[in-house]
């Protein structure tokens, strides 16, 4: 049981070392939803949202003031909306008036962001998924608060390169007609987890109940802090102080989504222990890095400082709670780490460096600015590399990237609130048109046959 003296013990982490729980995502099943009539699928899933998560936000509020906890964002996933809108959506227009609804949704109950704009297709793609991925540009212009993410691959299917191609396209086709500011909240997965609270790839998986609390917790400050008091110390000790830290982080969590169950009358589900930095000082994985050891994030060593602190909080975790999930580990985003812009400017962080890092930690290529004349084609051959990772590896990988129109290398591009800002970053230019344009597959890997 949690009890308040672990609250009390984790005072300072909060007050001075950024620590908070960075959501609570309720998860809401749509299948039910279903119907072929467009407008009254609109209608259902307007008035399930809004009926399920309409005390979300006000209970969110009551635990940060009741336990001093603060939490950033109040968050929903749904069922990937290319399974709910078969039967209605003819076409791609007929999907973005779902997405309106969602964000009049979302809006209605208060939340920062609504995900699951999303399809499922690592071994292929139904129509319904096709019309889904070419309807994400007029999507993201036409709304404020909805997250689309397509997940293309898997260790166990491999990966659906027809989709890599046309996720390349609509990214370019996003930026171009967003601003960029669309791309911040499209991201491509290779083993998507179901139960992710964390955007732009949350959506509440078929596995689910119809309806689930999940919660991420983020303390890259209280861990550099930790670290900070061992410095020179041998790795015995590094992993060790690691481990005790990401365990006080995730009890923390552990509190939070059980009152946010209790409260709200909803299932708990897992525990996300992911160190998600922000643009805040003190908040980054670089300068973990830093105060690990490393001059720059990006210089020798740094993939095997990941790859130590990625397994150190999560045994750390998973002691803290039973029902750890997500993707729970480091986030490596560059425009959300002031450390990881630093890096970039400096010289010491390539897209390269940063491919060889996602090998290691939670997630992938993440908030990556890049030139806005970056052909589709390379930007799926960059999706296609990091699936590869991921397909291999039997881990999640993701790309967020961003073509930045107008902009050139090393310029500033700004985002905004937690997504930061970031340098533009250079793009191999050699091209490897023939290669995506071949379409079909690539098969799973021979580890994948476990039956």
């Amino acid at each position: 049981m949690i009890n308040i003296n672990e609250v009390i013990e984790t005072n300072s982490m909060i007050e001075q070392m950024n620590l908070d729980v960075r959501t609570i995502t309720l998860g809401i099943s749509l299948l039910d939803c279903a119907d072929e009539n467009l407008e009254k699928l609109n209608e259902k899933i307007y008035n399930k949202i809004t009926k399920v998560a309409g005390d979300l936000v006000k209970t969110g509020k009551e635990i940060e003031r009741d336990f001093g906890i603060p939490i950033v964002n109040k968050r929903i996933s749904i069922t990937p909306v290319s399974l709910v809108g078969a039967a209605a959506c003819k076409t791609p227009e007929d999907y973005v008036t779902i997405a309106k609804t969602l964000d009049r949704a979302a809006k209605e109950v208060g939340v920062n962001f609504i995900g699951g704009y999303s399809a499922l297709v690592s071994k292929g793609m139904t129509k319904s998924d096709e019309l889904l991925i070419r309807s994400i540009p007029e999507a993201m212009k036409a709304t404020d608060f909805i997250c689309s993410s397509v997940n293309v691959g898997s260790t166990k299917t491999g990966i659906n390169m027809d989709a890599v191609k046309l996720v390349g396209e609509m990214i370019l086709k996003t930026s171009e007609i967003t601003d960029s500011q669309g791309c911040a909240k499209l991201v491509i997965l290779c083993n998507a987890p179901d139960d992710n609270p964390f955007m732009a790839g949350a959506f509440h998986g078929v596995t689910e109940a119809d309806a689930i609390i999940n919660v991420g917790v983020s303390g890259p400050g209280v861990v550099k802090v930790a670290l900070e008091s061992v410095r020179g110390k041998d790795f015995g000790t590094l992993c060790e102080t690691i481990k005790r830290t990401a365990f006080k982080i995730t009890r923390v969590g552990q509190l939070v989504a059980q009152e946010a169950s209790k409260r709200l009358g909803i299932p708990f589900g897992i525990i996300d222990l992911s160190l998600a930095p922000t643009p805040a000082i003190g908040d980054s994985i670089a300068e973990i890095f830093e105060v690990m050891g490393l001059e720059r994030a990006g210089a020798p060593g740094t993939t095997a400082a990941l790859a130590m602190l990625n397994d150190q909080v999560k045994k750390g975790g998973v002691m803290a709670s039973s029902y750890v999930g997500g993707l729970s580990g480091a986030f490596i985003p560059v425009s959300e780490d002031q450390g990881m812009i630093d890096a970039v400017k400096d010289g010491a962080l390539t897209i390269e460096k940063l491919e060889a890092m996602t090998c290691v930690c939670s997630v992938g290529l993440d908030m990556i600015a890049i030139p806005g004349d970056t052909k589709a084609t390379t930007i799926s051959g960059i999706i296609a590399d990091e699936m590869a990772i991921g397909m291999v590896n039997q881990k999640t990988t993701a790309v967020r990237i961003i073509p930045v129109m107008g902009k050139e290398v090393g310029e500033m591009v700004e985002f905004g609130g937690l997504l930061g800002y970031a340098p533009v970053m250079k793009v191999n230019p050699f091209s490897c048109d023939d290669f995506i344009n071949r379409g079909g597959r690539i098969p799973a890997p021979i580890h994948s046959f476990k039956n």
